[in-house]
């Protein structure tokens, strides 16, 4: 397929910049993948569509406060450090990206903090905008992290136009957030609340996890028209023995798999063996799914209304059927869904 066979039209209004009160009280659209027919439901009503022994698969990873602000040497320029993963422990080093760039060279010192006693030096260039840092910490590695991440605020998406606030800190964290690595917050499973997934588990509805340490690669811009061509970044995952074993005694037995995400879709998808069921895998995914595709493993996907041109909405649409799936986005924008990880969700089954 084609990067211009994924334009549409998405007022800037209709983009969510703020987390609702209530977890659970975004709009709801059901998508049937078969015949494209569309209800309009509220989140709650998820509930009514999965009985017992059916399995419904989250993405446990914690977003880290991965956004800094540093003042350069000398000059005191103020610079933005984002903070993507750390490469080796023992000697502190991350791999960041900086802006504005253009400022920051190897030798460079960074100082953070309103006493500056964080203090980083550039030692490598890794992109235009790539580089690596090497923090000057005295003191046990837990210490450190506790006190560079105190320095830190969430890591929004560009397409909140607005600064970090402390309500963010919860806001874009999922309830079940527990292996620390993510950059980018799985939104779809934003929407649960603690009420939420209690009746779903008193329901006898499975909840299983899967670890996919979410990065920038899936907001990066594609910069090719022939999808083919598009290489993702990799990304950190883990599928456990026990959700191993889960989802595929779901599936033997006829049961439903819910992918909580699209961060969940792509994990399933690569963990997936010649025989249709799931394995064990540890390791890293560049996995990138568009139509056609054929999932064997998942039968419906939950999932957030994604910006044009993403990677995302190019995976929603291989699992919900391309034409389905641009319809029901066409009227997602008519009737005002809102759309990003603060707004409404999509149920494709």
């Amino acid at each position: 397929m084609k990067l211009s066979q994924f334009k549409f039209r998405l007022p800037e209004e209709l983009i969510a910049q703020d987390p609702p009160e209530n977890r659970d009280e975004c709009r709801l659209m059901v998508v049937d993948r078969r015949t494209g027919e569309i209800q309009h439901k509220e989140f709650k009503d998820i509930l009514g569509f999965y009985d017992e022994g059916d399995v419904m698969v989250f993405n446990d990873t914690q977003v880290f406060p991965a956004l800094l602000y540093g003042n350069k040497e000398k000059t005191g320029a103020r610079i933005e450090v984002f903070l993507l993963r750390e490469l080796n422990a023992e000697n502190k080093l991350w791999d960041v990206l900086v802006e504005p760039a253009r400022k920051i060279r190897i030798g460079n010192k960074l100082y953070f903090g309103d006493d500056s006693s964080m203090v980083a030096e550039v030692i490598d260039n890794t992109t235009s905008r790539g580089r690596t840092l090497r923090f000057l910490y005295d003191g046990p590695h837990d210490q450190f992290k506790a006190d560079l991440f105190a320095l830190g605020n969430t890591p929004l998406p560009e397409y909140i136009h607005r600064e970090p606030r402390p309500d963010d800190a919860a806001a874009y964290q999922t309830l079940y957030a527990r292996r620390e690595g993510a950059v980018v917050s799985p939104g779809a499973g934003l929407h649960f609340s603690r009420e939420l997934l209690k009746r779903l588990e008193i329901k006898g509805v499975e909840q299983a996890f899967i670890t996919v340490h979410s990065g920038l690669g899936s907001f990066r811009d594609i910069d090719v028209e022939d999808l083919t061509k598009h290489r993702m970044d990799s990304e950190e995952m883990d599928a456990t023995p026990q959700l191993v074993e889960t989802v595929n005694k779901a599936k033997d037995a006829g049961k439903q798999v819910l992918a909580v995400g699209t961060s969940v879709l792509r994990g399933i998808a690569t963990a997936v063996s010649m025989g249709g069921h799931m394995k064990v895998y540890k390791g890293w995914t560049n996995k990138f799914i568009f139509p056609p595709y054929d999932f064997t493993v998942t039968t419906s996907l939950l999932t957030d209304f994604h910006l044009p041109y993403s990677t995302m909405v190019m995976m929603v649409a291989a699992f919900g059927g391309y034409e389905h799936i641009m319809n029901a986005y066409e009227v997602a924008v008519k009737e005002g869904y809102h759309f990003g990880c603060y707004g409404d969700a999509m149920l494709i089954r």
